[in-house]
C-alpha cells in the first residue's frame, strides 16, 4: 500500500494562502501588489526549487547526522528548554548566512533571485533556488556541530521557513508591540526594498534580536520600493537563475592573476562592475522595441503552470514509489516547462523549436514505456510532415505569440 508524503499538501495549502492573499488584496484595493508576468516569474521558481529539492532534501539529514555523530561537541538532552534554545540558535545562524549571502559574491549570487522581484507578496516566498538551499544547508551544520540533535534541527527548520513565509506579504500591517519582538511583514519588507536607507537592513528571519544588536535594525518609514538597486530586466526562468554568476564570470576574465579573481568571487557586491549587466543582457537577451505589449492567451500559460504544480504534487507524494527514469522524465518535463513558461513571457524567437523539442521528449518516453521505440522516427517523420503540410509554427506565433495592448486591458496588473 502506497504511504503518501504528507509534505506533499503543503504545495495546495501554498495556493490556498495564495489566493486568500489575493482576495483580501482586492478588497482592500490592494490589487496592484500583484503583476502577472512577476507572480508567474515568482511559482515558477518555487516549483523549480521544490521539485529539485526532492533529489536532495534526504541528504540534509544525512549530511546532519553525520556531522552529529562526529563531530557533536555537546551531548544536548531534548528538554523544553532546549526547543527555545534551538530555535534562538537557529535564526541566530540564519541571520549571519543571510547577512553574507549579502555581503559575498559567490553566496549573493544563489540568494539574488529571492530579492528579484519589484512586487511583495506571498509568490516572492517561493523565490527560493536549489543553490541557496544547498548553501544555507552547509550553515545548518553548524547546530549539530554543537550538539543539537538531526531530528530535532529538521523539525525547527520546518517551523522556521513556514513562519517566513507568512512575513511577504503587505496585507498585513504594523502588528505593533510584536515588532519589538517578531520580523513581521512590514519588517521583512525592508529587507526587499531598494531604496538606500532600507539597503541591508533587518536580515532576522523570526526575531529583531540579530539586528538591533549587530547594528542592521529598521523600522519602516515610507512605503519600500521593492527589488534590486539594478532590476532585472527579464522574466527568463534561465536568465535570472544565472545571470549574476555570468557577471561574475565576466567580471573575473578581465582580471589577471588568482588574486584578483578571488576578490571578485569573494568581494561586495556593491564593488562589482555594475557595467557588466547591460553588456550581458545585450548578449544574450532578445529586446523589443516596446514594452507595452504582451502575448494575448494567458490561459496557455496559466495551463502550464498549472501542470506543473500537478505534477510537482505527484511526485512529492509518492516520491519513493517512483522509479528513477520516471523521476528524471517528469523533472526534465516540468523544467521545460518553465522554461517555456519564461520563453513565453518574453516572447522568445525560439520558444516554437523549444515547444517541438518538449513534445518529442514526451512521444518518446511514452513510445519507451510502452515497449515501441521502434515508433520514435516514424513519429519525428509524422510531426515534420505536419509542421510542412500545415505550417504550424505560422499557427503558433500568430495565435499563441500574438500581442496585445497592456493599456487596453484595465485589469492587467490585477493579474
Amino acid at each position: 500500500m502506497i504511504q503518501p508524503n504528507y509534505l506533499a499538501f503543503a504545495i495546495p495549502a501554498f495556493f490556498v494562502f495564495l489566493y486568500i492573499e489575493y482576495q483580501l488584496a482586492v478588497r482592500l484595493k490592494k490589487g496592484d501588489i500583484f503583476k502577472y508576468e512577476s507572480s508567474i516569474s515568482n511559482l515558477s521558481i518555487g516549483i523549480a526549487e521544490r521539485l529539485l529539492n526532492l533529489f536532495i532534501s534526504a541528504s540534509f539529514y544525512n549530511l546532519f547526522y553525520w556531522v552529529y555523530k562526529n563531530y557533536a561537541i555537546f551531548n544536548i538532552p531534548n528538554t523544553w528548554w532546549v526547543w527555545i534554545a534551538l530555535i534562538l540558535s537557529t535564526d541566530l545562524v540564519w541571520y549571519w548566512y543571510h547577512r553574507l549571502g549579502h555581503q559575498i559574491n559567490f553566496l549573493w549570487a544563489a540568494h539574488i533571485v529571492h530579492h528579484q522581484s519589484e512586487e511583495f507578496n506571498l509568490t516572492v516566498s517561493a523565490r527560493i533556488t536549489v543553490f541557496q538551499a544547498l548553501i544555507r544547508n552547509v550553515f545548518w551544520c553548524i547546530l549539530p556541530v554543537f550538539g543539537f540533535h538531526p531530528a530535532m534541527v529538521i523539525t525547527i527548520l520546518v517551523v522556521h521557513g513556514g513562519y517566513s513565509f507568512f512575513t511577504h506579504t503587505q496585507i498585513i500591517s504594523k502588528l505593533g508591540w510584536l515588532e519589538h519582538i517578531l520580523i513581521t511583514p512590514s519588517l521583512h519588507g525592508i529587507h526587499h526594498a531598494s531604496d538606500d536607507k532600507y539597503l541591508d537592513k533587518n536580515y532576522g528571519d523570526v526575531f529583531v534580536f540579530w539586528d538591533k544588536l549587530f547594528g542592521t535594525f529598521q523600522q519602516e518609514e515610507e512605503q519600500p520600493k521593492y527589488g534590486l538597486t539594478h532590476p532585472v530586466k527579464s522574466y527568463s526562468f534561465l536568465w535570472q537563475h544565472f545571470h549574476y554568476y555570468l557577471e561574475i564570470a565576466e567580471a573575473c576574465k578581465h582580471e589577471t592573476g588568482l588574486r584578483s579573481k578571488l576578490k571578485i568571487i569573494f568581494g561586495n557586491p556593491s564593488t562589482l562592475d555594475q557595467s557588466i549587466r547591460p553588456v550581458l543582457e545585450k548578449r544574450y537577451l532578445q529586446h523589443k522595441a516596446s514594452s507595452s505589449v504582451r502575448f494575448k492567451f494567458r490561459a496557455y500559460l496559466n495551463v502550464q503552470i498549472l501542470l506543473c504544480i500537478a505534477l510537482l504534487t505527484f511526485i512529492t507524494a509518492i516520491y519513493p514509489y517512483i522509479d528513477a527514469y520516471d523521476r528524471l522524465f517528469i523533472v526534465l518535463l516540468i523544467l521545460l516547462t518553465l522554461i517555456n513558461c519564461g520563453a513565453l513571457l518574453e516572447q522568445r524567437k525560439w520558444i516554437y523549436n523549444l515547444e517541438c523539442f518538449r513534445l518529442f521528449i514526451m512521444l518518446s518516453y511514452g513510445f519507451w514505456k510502452l515497449n515501441l521505440m521502434e515508433l520514435v522516427v516514424p513519429a519525428a517523420v509524422m510531426l515534420l510532415l505536419i509542421e510542412y503540410v500545415f505550417r504550424i509554427s505560422d499557427l503558433y506565433r500568430h495565435y499563441v505569440l500574438r500581442y496585445e495592448d497592456i493599456n487596453s486591458d484595465p485589469d492587467y496588473k490585477n493579474g
